[in-house]
């Protein structure tokens, strides 16, 4: 197997990767387009700006931007420059804000326009003192908050940085937050080596991106499973990237799909080939009624992952679009996907077998290694592992074990050698002493026609004994009965898998990513009505 060299700058190395490409497509946003000979230029521009304000290396700068050009801009300017990126989530509250900025020590912050009020409060909020605030997308005639600077003029102001920070490949690059179902979100630390490694064994080897390829992910940038799809993975090949900073919505994304919103950029549209999204997302365009026809679209692949994808919305997709949904599993902690399908080799509703440079290991209760067709915690050795969970060593020694990442999904392998989700270590379910995967009911449920959404907890009834409940999002139009969806379940499933209670809700709870988040259902089920997360 291949290796990066000792000597590593990923910014400087995806530079020299395309330097003879200068004029191709690297992104198209929703207002300009930049060229790789132009990223680069600019990236190194903000790079000496950083510099010249005073930053050192290995400071960390917060990154909350929006997904536009001056994204990848900052990102690799920083890596360039030998500063670190701490990326988080657009979506968060000032508290949020304020303990990321106290906990990671930023000493500057690069925001976007929209989001700089939000910035400001946090840094009120918190008693952390920050440097520089440096403010994208303002435009030339909009006013800027004292001791903010202007991304735009930094970036035409300082010359190129000639030389990037003679970095190693197991020196600190960046920083992505996780956003674990409960507790602060914890720092979790990346290596240049990291992001390369992600590009060699998933990018390349199993998605198989070429400079041909017109990359889209619904998946933000400042995710692990974004980073990797609209910037790791096209930028090592020469791809183009497509870049939305509104909600993936279905009509959002078919948008771009169609090519629709590069023509109005470039008076010429630029249709994606390869799509990265979430099990939500897909469920979401299959039941839109402008789901695009097989040829108003040219994608070749699409990619899913966040949660295992249920085979009905694959096999569906598939028909509609001739496209295949490749379906894997990746983490923050291992920074992009270790476990997938294969294009010519895929059987929905596994997540496949492992990629190419990973060891996978399921582990009984024992910690040991369990036999075929047992349920075990899946454990993760790959060379993308983040070093750790910075400032907490508790919960760094509980997930990266020696070698070994702990990933705290439930798997079973069959005996081919793929791999099927059962959900998270904390959702899975015990029922009369006998696992239950909230996830085999759930793609079960998915199978129904009126059924668009559904999760699936642990309730306690009256004597203290774990009984399934379903929540149940019904498609627009369609209609059905928790009688009829319990006989549904249990002429498919073993009579004790199906949900003994079922809730037709409106809408699941859920993360940025698409995720849906059980824990909350499961906080409703415990706080009753003055608790109810779901709730405006």
């Amino acid at each position: 197997m291949i290796s990066p060299p000792t000597s590593l700058n990923f910014a400087r190395h995806l530079f020299e990767v395309n330097a003879a490409r200068p004029d191709k497509l690297a992104y198209l946003d929703d207002r300009a387009s930049l060229s790789y000979g132009q990223l680069a230029e600019c990236a190194r521009r903000f790079a000496q700006g950083l510099l010249g304000l005073g930053l050192r290396r290995e400071e960390r700068v917060l990154l909350l931007m929006l997904d536009s050009n001056e994204w990848p801009v900052a990102f690799l300017g920083c890596l360039y420059a030998g500063v670190v990126p701490v990326a988080v989530n657009t979506l968060l509250t000032v508290a949020d804000y304020a303990y990321m900025l106290a906990h990671s020590r930023a000493q500057a912050a690069i925001v976007s326009a929209s989001l700089a009020r939000t910035l400001a409060a946090a840094m009120a909020k918190g008693g952390h003192e920050v440097g520089p605030v440096i403010v994208a997308g303002a435009g030339t005639g909009a006013p800027l908050a004292e001791g903010s600077l202007s991304f735009d003029a930094l970036v035409r102001a300082a010359p190129p940085l000639v030389d990037a920070a003679a970095t190693q490949g197991d020196d600190v690059a960046f920083w992505l937050y996780s956003s674990g179902s409960t507790g602060r979100p914890k720092g979790t630390v990346h290596t240049h080596a990291n992001a390369w490694w992600t590009a060699e064994l998933y990018g390349k080897q199993v998605l198989g991106l070429t400079e041909a390829d017109v990359c889209f992910s619904a998946a933000k940038l400042y995710f692990a499973y974004g980073l990797g799809n609209a910037l790791t993975f096209p930028l090592s090949v020469g791809a183009s990237v497509v870049l939305m900073a509104e909600r993936p919505t279905p009509d959002a994304v078919f948008k771009r799909w169609t090519g629709a919103t590069a023509n109005a950029v470039t008076g010429t549209p630029l249709r994606p080939t390869v799509f990265f999204g979430a099990p939500t997302g897909f469920a979401g365009m299959l039941a839109s009624p402008e789901l695009p026809e097989r040829g108003a679209v040219a994608l070749r692949m699409c990619s899913s992952a966040g949660e295992a994808l249920p085979s009905e919305i694959g096999q569906r997709f598939e028909r509609h679009f001739g496209s295949p949904i490749v379906d894997g599993i990746g983490s923050t902690e291992m920074l992009h996907v270790f476990l997938s399908n294969r294009p010519g080799d895929i059987r929905y509703g596994t997540t496949g077998k492992p990629v190419g440079g990973y060891e996978i290991e399921l582990r009984g209760e024992d910690g040991r290694p369990i036999a075929d067709g047992e349920v075990g915690d899946l454990f993760i050795k790959g060379p993308s592992a983040a070093l750790m969970y910075w400032g907490n060593r508790d919960k760094s020694r509980e997930t990266f074990q020696g070698g070994w990442t702990r990933s705290g999904d439930k798997y079973v392998r069959d005996a081919d050698g793929y791999y099927t989700y059962s959900g998270r270590s904390d959702d899975m379910l015990k029922v009369s002493g006998i696992w239950v995967s909230p996830f085999e009911v759930e793609a079960t449920l998915m199978q129904h026609p009126a059924v668009l959404e559904c999760a699936v907890i642990g309730t306690e009834d009256a004597e203290g004994l774990t009984k399934t409940k379903a929540f149940v999002v019904v498609k627009p139009g369609q209609a059905t009965s928790d009688v009829e969806l319990k006989a549904f379940v249990k002429e498919k499933l073993a009579a004790y898998k199906y949900p003994r209670s079922i809730e037709f809700v409106d809408e699941l709870p859920k993360t940025a990513t698409g995720k849906i988040q059980r824990f909350r259902l499961r906080e409703r089920e415990r706080g009753g009505a003055a608790h109810d997360p779901l709730s405006p």
